[in-house]
């Protein structure tokens, strides 16, 4: 995460690029009311900046102007949600599970623990929408735009599929892994990681996931 010290937060900052960071830069912008401005200069350091004083600057991405719906924060217990949040993206969940072989109430129960249905939701790591995927995570699936809730479930539910293909469908192990690491889950010898928010991350998602499964199943429109 050194990377992160290439972002301004309230004015210019430069560092040397490689190109491929600057994507990496682009994906961890905050969610803020104001733009990223970028140039390269002669000898090849990038500037960074959210207030440009330079004609050099060029627009580099374009940050929400709506911030109401951002959360900021540790994870809480029993992440709450309205039901009009889980009607608005359970098209795109629902058909995403279905493309990759996932149990879609899975998938939901997984996106309900670590965002709330929220796809503005980042937390304090850098962990943006509604899957909260690290920029690393997320480059490993050719997101470009964090918040852009397709990529995003898209790229959760690949990450999930992936784990559970290493970890043999062992749910406690896969959700382990997501929350802190397939090389946390290694480390301690393909166990949960003995941590605070894990133990608590698993089992919460466990129990949404039956939940979820209890659920009345919607009737196809035709």
């Amino acid at each position: 995460m050194a990377t992160l010290a290439c972002l301004p937060r309230a004015g210019p900052l430069r560092c040397r690029q490689r190109p491929a960071l600057l994507t990496v830069l682009l994906l961890l912008a905050p969610v803020a009311d104001a733009n990223i401005y970028a140039f390269t200069d002669a000898d090849g350091t990038t500037h960074f900046s959210n207030v440009p004083q330079d004609k050099r600057y060029r627009l580099a991405l374009s940050t929400p102007r709506d911030t109401g719906e951002v959360t900021t924060g540790k994870r809480a217990a029993g992440t709450q949600y309205r039901a009009s949040q889980r009607a608005r993206w359970s098209q795109l969940i629902d058909s995403t599970a279905q493309k990759l072989n996932l149990d879609a109430a899975l998938l939901h129960a997984v996106i309900a623990t670590e965002s709330g249905y929220n796809w503005r939701a980042v937390s304090p790591k850098g962990a943006i929408g509604l899957m909260q995927l690290m920029p690393a995570t997320a480059g490993r699936y050719g997101v470009t735009n964090l918040y852009d809730p397709q990529q995003n479930v898209r790229a959760g539910a690949q990450h999930l599929r992936e784990l559970m293909g290493r970890f043999d469908n062992d749910l406690r192990l896969v959700l382990a892994a997501y929350n802190a690491g397939e090389q946390a889950v290694a480390r301690y010898g393909n166990r949960v990681p003995p941590y605070q928010e894990t133990m608590q991350y698993v089992p919460r998602v466990l129990g949404n996931y039956a939940r979820n499964q209890q659920r009345p199943q919607a009737v196809p429109e035709y």
